[in-house]
């Protein structure tokens, strides 16, 4: 637990530079990363070593996506989704008790001395994870993500790094000029509007909780946007998308993967319900299925 509250505090205050090795379903890509806190905001530069040289600028929840081939940035709102690290633990996953916690062993990563913290999940509805720390800050230094038969789904490492906050506000710049870009603007595709929902899962996995609900609206020009509710589910590890909206009649139920995400789509009483998230496809499955209107 201390370990836990030690990382969480890590993650959230720790300024370094590396090359992070990201793998996901056998693909692997290296990635140099530069990430400083400015007055508690999240600056970071993170380059791809390979293909077309993509680079991602983030200044708190505002992020820049270059694209140097095609001569073009993409401006969007932060979305959780491209940080490096899967989901890692809250403190409050302790309290839970879907995990066992265990501190196993010393051993180096990035010539650095760090301890394995594993985390394993009680039944096949979530995934077990492995976190290496670093002994003297507790900064995660290699996450892995393991399927119920021990195989790896997902592992983010670090080759190298260095833990300094006396990174130089150049290093967070751009590497290639952006003269001549093009600026494309992510349009907000939805609006939100919070509305009370009568959904709930009447048979949710042990452990999972609602932590939000919020429904959508795109954009349209006509004002007659779809609603979309999302539904998020949480065991302190784990998360779930659940995903309602009205059936346009051309649903496609079944399953799909994303990286580790899993993904299941039912339609329902004129519905179509969807939950992805990082966990096992059973349980992608038996969430979506068990969603009711009250």
């Amino acid at each position: 637990g201390e370990w836990l509250e030690r990382m969480t505090s890590a993650v959230s205050s720790t300024s370094y530079h590396g090359t992070v090795i990201r793998r996901k379903r056998g693909e692997s890509e290296a990635l140099k990363v530069v990430h400083k806190i400015i007055d508690g905001v999240v600056n970071e530069r993170v380059t791809s070593q390979e293909g077309n040289g993509l680079e991602i600028i983030r200044i708190g929840n505002d992020v820049h996506c270059i694209l140097p081939d095609k001569q073009s940035v993409l401006v969007e709102g932060w979305n959780n989704q491209s940080t490096l690290f899967s989901p890692l633990p809250q403190p409050t996953v302790v309290e839970t008790s879907q995990y066992d916690l265990s501190l196993m062993r010393e051993g180096r990563i990035a010539g650095r001395k760090a301890i394995l913290l594993a985390v394993r999940p009680h039944d096949s509805y979530r995934y077990a994870h492995r976190i290496w720390l670093d002994q003297s800050s507790a900064f995660p230094l290699q996450t892995e993500v393991l399927d119920v038969d021990g195989e790896l789904i997902e592992e983010v490492k670090f080759a190298d790094i260095t833990i300094s906050d006396n990174i130089s506000a150049d290093a967070l710049d751009p590497s290639v000029s952006l003269d001549g870009f093009t600026w494309y603007k992510e349009p907000s595709r939805y609006q939100t509007i919070d509305i009370d929902t009568d959904w709930a899962c009447d048979d949710l996995p042990a452990g999972f909780r609602a932590i939000s609900t919020t429904t959508e609206k795109s954009a349209t020009d006509d004002g007659s946007g779809q609603l979309t509710t999302r539904i998020v589910y949480s065991d302190g590890i784990a998360n779930v998308s659940v995903f309602i909206e009205t059936s346009n009649g051309e649903d496609k139920p079944g399953w799909a993967v994303l990286g580790a995400s899993n993904s299941f789509s039912v339609a329902l009483d004129g519905y179509q319900v969807t939950a992805v998230g990082e966990v096992p496809a059973i349980t992608a499955q038996r969430i979506a299925s068990s969603m009711r209107l009250q």
